[in-house]
Formats: structure tokens, C-alpha cells, sequence
């Protein structure tokens, strides 16, 4: 399984070499579009001072003067085994650490079996730092919308109490960490959804989000499972940030991210169960998966936001999911990517101050006409 862990330089990540050498002066650092950069030497922002095994660095933001008065980030640092190690977390920034779990749903593997498998994955991630975690969609068993089956239906849980939510529950105490579980939710007999829950680290449902945008393509028969959302666009309002909460198809309708974006969500999530057909030319696999990846590098652009897609790999029946879950900032840059065909814990340091940065270079949300959208609410403005 490849153990993937992006840490941004705006986390804290500094040269080791200078940290082991003690280099005084330090050269200071600038913050620039969310990555640190060296500039110049500087006695009085990088001064080398002892205070019980701890050192305080301050690194200067761009456009604020040296002294820690006007803007310096202090940074702490420890002696472990020798040498200097800073805290990943920038101290006084809004950093928040993602942890994407990627991995296979053979079918016939049993829902105790994939409960195991993504229990690993989440000790793994919290081990490394994720505070918020993220499956991919229906991730406790294969994606059955391949085939009309009622007797599939069987797989559907209640939502908060069934066991695979009560599972994600106390995963979420154990590890003292925010869950996003992508669940297939019985809400009645003959009702059931495609559904997000967002769970707190004390272990308590927070957020639910019934997946709006139903697909009924061949291979994706999800309209004989799945009953459309009734919950609105949601937003939950974490620990460490504003998550809004989408899934899959929802992806490709720049309206839903729109609207997430405009209750406050810093971060769309979008579990995912997406891949290729075998019958599929090599051309027509590459262009569907750029085309999935520019969706989200374009939802991160227009609303500024971080973007957080999480997919499924491995071959189940007619289809091979392609993974590549990914991580875009609000720049619509990717700045984490799994395989294509491995599992992957994804580890992702997602500075929030880099949203209103954006949003101050492109003003979208300012811009905004919303004097002239009535057209919107139409299927087609064909009269």
C-alpha cells in the first residue's frame, strides 16, 4: 500500500541542515501563494533562543516588516534524537491536516472484512496527523448499482444507529478525529439513500447529506437504488473547519459546488465510485480521467476552496476504478494525488488561510451577478 504524505512547506517544513547546524543568522522565510520561500538574512526575525529544550523561530510573512510585532509566525521546534524537529502545525495559521483513505471493495469480501480494512487505514492515518478522514463512497462494500438487484437493497443501514455507522462512531472516539463515511442509508422500507454523515471526534452524527444528483447510466443503475436527496446543499461546521458535503456525480454540476461554497464550506468533499469501462479505447480512459480531475481543479478555482475527492480502485465486474484520489487547493491546484491502482492513505496539510488569499486575487464571489441568474432555475432557456 503506498503511504503517501504531502506535507506543504507552509505547515512548518524547514531545512533539516540548517535546523541540525544551528546556523545563526537563519535566512527568513516568506509565505508566498501558501509555499515558503528564502529570502535574506535576518538577525532579528530568526533569533536562535533556548527555553527548555524548545526554539522560537519567527518567519516573516510578505509585506509585514521583520519584528514578531507586526506579523511574525512564531514557529517550535524540539531536540529529538539529536536533531531539530519543528511541529507540523504553523502555529497561529488555520492549518488542517485531511486524511484520505483509498482502497479496493472486492466483491464478496465481508463488511466485518472491509470494516478491518478501514479501521487499519484510519489508525494509519491518525497516527500521521489527519484530523478530519474521509472514505470513499459506499466504501464498505463493492458498488452494486452495476445490476438491478432488490435483493441488494438488503445492503442498506439505518443512519445513526445501524452497525456499519456505529462502527464509524466509535472509530471516531477511539481515535479522537472527524470522520466523512459515505454509507447506504435505509430510511424506510423502499427508501434508501446514497448518503455522507459527518461524524464528530466525541463520536456523534453532526452532519448528513443525501446525494442530490442521481445517475442512471449503463454500469450506473444508481436511480433503482438510490432515492434523490431531500437535505439541501450541507455544510457542517467542524472542529477544525467548514466541510461541505457532496458525493460523486455531484461532481460534474458546477451548481452544487456553487452553492456548498456559498454557506460557508472551506473544504467540498466528494466521495467517489468512478472508473472505466473494459470496452473503453485507451484514448477515450484518459480523457475521462482528466476530464474528472479538471471538474475538480475548476470547482477549487471558482468558488477558492479546497476540494477533496476520494475513489475507489480495483476491477468489479464490467468496471476498473481508476483511484487517483485527490486533494486541489483553492488555486485549483493538485497538490496530493493516490495511484491510479494501489491503496493509499493520503496525508494532506490544507493551509484555510490560503482561501481568503485567493479570494482576494480573484474576486468571483464579489463579482457576482446574482441580479441575472433567474435563467438557472430552468431545465432549458429554449422559449
Amino acid at each position: 500500500m503506498a503511504e503517501i504524505a504531502c506535507v506543504d512547506r507552509g505547515a512548518g517544513e524547514v531545512e533539516s541542515d540548517r535546523l541540525q547546524q544551528h546556523l545563526i543568522p537563519l535566512a527568513c522565510d516568506r509565505v508566498i501563494g501558501g509555499r515558503w520561500h528564502r529570502d535574506h538574512e535576518c538577525d532579528d526575525c530568526c533569533a536562535d533562543s533556548l527555553d527548555d529544550g524548545w526554539n522560537n523561530f519567527h518567519l516573516e510573512r510578505p509585506s509585514l516588516q521583520h519584528s514578531t510585532e507586526r506579523g511574525g509566525i512564531p514557529f517550535r521546534s524540539c531536540i529529538i534524537g539529536g536533531n531539530w524537529q519543528l511541529e507540523s502545525v504553523l502555529m497561529g495559521s488555520r492549518t488542517i491536516t485531511l486524511g484520505l483513505l483509498q482502497h479496493a471493495s472486492p466483491i464478496g469480501a465481508s463488511k466485518a472484512e472491509m470494516l478491518a480494512r478501514v479501521a487499519a487505514m484510519a489508525r494509519e492515518a491518525a497516527a500521521k496527523g489527519a484530523q478530519v478522514i474521509a472514505t470513499q463512497e459506499l466504501f464498505v462494500s463493492h458498488y452494486f448499482c452495476q445490476q438491478e438487484d432488490p435483493s441488494l437493497m438488503d445492503l442498506a443501514e439505518a443512519i445513526p444507529d445501524g452497525p456499519t455507522c456505529a462502527f464509524m462512531r466509535s472509530l471516531a472516539r477511539e481515535l479522537n478525529v472527524e470522520i466523512t463515511a459515505s454509507l447506504y442509508e435505509r430510511r424506510s422500507p423502499g427508501v434508501y439513500h446514497n448518503t455522507s454523515v459527518y461524524i464528530s471526534a466525541a463520536g456523534e452524527v453532526v452532519g448528513r447529506y443525501r446525494k442530490m444528483h442521481i445517475p442512471d447510466d449503463p454500469r450506473f443503475s444508481e436511480k433503482f437504488y438510490f432515492t434523490p436527496g431531500d437535505l439541501d446543499w450541507q455544510v457542517v461546521k467542524g472542529a477544525h473547519a467548514k466541510s461541505g458535503m457532496l458525493v460523486c456525480w455531484d461532481q460534474w454540476y458546477p451548481e452544487a459546488a456553487r452553492l456548498t461554497a456559498l454557506q460557508g464550506a472551506e473544504i467540498l468533499f466528494y466521495p467517489t465510485a468512478i472508473g472505466w469501462y473494459h470496452g473503453e479505447t485507451e484514448t477515450d480512459k484518459r480523457h475521462q480521467r482528466e476530464a474528472w480531475i479538471t471538474m475538480h481543479k475548476a470547482h477549487a478555482i471558482a468558488n477558492g476552496v479546497y476540494v477533496a475527492a476520494i475513489n475507489r480502485i480495483g476491477v468489479e465486474k464490467d468496471l476498473k476504478f481508476w483511484g487517483t484520489s485527490i486533494v486541489c487547493d483553492p488555486g485549483g491546484q493538485v497538490i496530493a494525488e493516490a495511484p491510479i491502482d494501489e491503496p493509499a492513505v493520503l496525508i494532506v496539510p490544507c493551509d484555510l488561510s490560503r482561501i481568503e488569499e485567493q479570494r482576494r486575487g480573484w474576486p468571483f464571489f464579489r463579482d457576482r451577478r446574482i441580479d441575472a441568474y433567474a435563467g438557472m432555475t430552468r431545465r432549458m432557456i429554449d422559449e
